[in-house]
């Protein structure tokens, strides 16, 4: 860690997304503008081309799943967490007791939706599809709107492809 990080912001329907890159992995995809304290490096949208074209078919409904490279920087239990939430699939949910279960411990649902908060990489490690147990849409660090706006956009019945 610690080399070259670039930024870059690309526009989506749930506004402008910021997104930062190092060492030609992602590192980081802010749903809203990041604080003045963001070590974001020197913005080239240009650089993020392909992220771009990968988010833009996501949401016209063409791909259900990214293909970047990738690093995100967390403890053991987060990157656990992260690698469950990347395994949900496209359209489906899960509640944070599952992902606890799925880690071997339903007591951790709690912890599980701290991790869910510290994604680095909301859209590509789809923490939005992880929801109350009840189905309720809780804790989403781009706001309920857009987690709302997003399993809603995952549930279209007339995809493209």
């Amino acid at each position: 860690m610690g080399g070259e990080r670039v930024h870059g912001v690309l526009g989506s329907p749930i506004g402008p997304l910021t997104t930062v890159e190092e060492d030609g992995r992602l590192v980081t995809l802010f749903l809203r503008p990041p604080g003045s304290s963001a070590d974001l490096g020197g913005r080239d949208d240009a650089r993020f081309a392909a992220l771009a074209q990968q988010l833009d078919e996501y949401f016209a409904g063409t791909r259900t799943s990214f293909d970047l490279p990738l690093r995100a920087s967390g403890n053991a239990f987060q990157l656990a967490v992260w690698q469950l939430l990347a395994e949900i699939p496209y359209g489906e949910t899960r509640s944070y007791g599952d992902i606890a279960r799925g880690l071997g411990d339903r007591t951790l649902a709690q912890a599980v939706g701290t991790a869910c908060g510290r994604n680095p990489l909301p859209l590509v490690v789809p923490c939005h599809r992880v929801v109350g147990s009840d189905g309720a849409l809780v804790g989403f660090g781009g706001g309920l709107e857009r987690k709302r706006f997003l399993l809603d956009l995952e549930q279209r019945e007339e995809r493209l492809f």
